[in-house]
Order: C-alpha cells, then structure tokens, then sequence
C-alpha cells in the first residue's frame, strides 16, 4: 500500500512540472484575418522583400537550451491562428543575468528561460 501510495505521489509531483513554452501574442491590428488551418501555411522568412502588414507580436518563452527550429513550429502556430502569412524577425534573449552565460546542455541553468519574438505578418 505505501509503494502504490508513493509512486501515484511521484507521478502526480512529476507530472505536474511547468511547461516547457509560454506562448502568446499581441495584435498590432484592427482587422480580422482568417486563420490558417495548418503551420505549413505560415512561412518563416528571414528577409522580406514585398510589402505586407504586421497584424501582431508573437511571443513564445521556453528553456534557454530549446533550439530555434523547435520554437519556430510554436510561433509559426500562434501566427497562424492570427490569421499571418508568414513570421519574420525573429529574435531571442535569455533572461535577467544569465545573458552572459552560453547555454549549457546539462541541467546546470537548463530551467533559465528564453524568450523568441517575431512579427506576424500577412503580405499586402
């Protein structure tokens, strides 16, 4: 009985962590655009060379040692539910002090949160 007790006790503290991103956005525009149904919709283009509008600000925070390319599915998402076309300007920056220290694969400072911005945009 104290083994089960104990291991539905590790499980429910375990399973009960902070999630890995915080997403959220902040409309910049007024106008409604329909939504994207899938990701593969929003593009992600690092230089933009045809006009567009920016509709909102993407935010997506997560651990310092979370590469881009699996944050940019979760910016690409929330840009996409916006109704953007594509994301651009993407950039990071690890919090408060920890700017100075490269990010460590070992759980040195793995819980020291990053935070990525982009525009979400939709072409003119």
């Amino acid at each position: 009985m104290k083994s089960t007790l104990f291991a539905i006790l590790f499980l429910a503290v375990f399973s009960s962590g902070c999630t890995i991103y915080q997403i959220s956005s902040k409309d910049t525009s007024q106008e409604y655009y329909v939504p994207k149904t899938n990701i593969d919709d929003v593009a992600y283009v690092e230089k933009v060379d045809k006009p567009y509008t920016e509709i909102a600000i993407v935010t997506v925070t997560t651990e310092r040692r979370q590469p881009l390319q699996d944050v940019l599915p979760k910016l690409k998402q929330e840009a996409g539910m916006l109704g953007a076309d594509a994301i651009t300007d993407v950039q990071s920056d690890a919090t408060d002090l920890w700017k100075r220290y490269a990010p460590q694969k070992i759980l040195g400072n793995a819980y020291i949160r990053s935070t990525y911005t982009a525009q979400a945009i939709v072409w003119k």
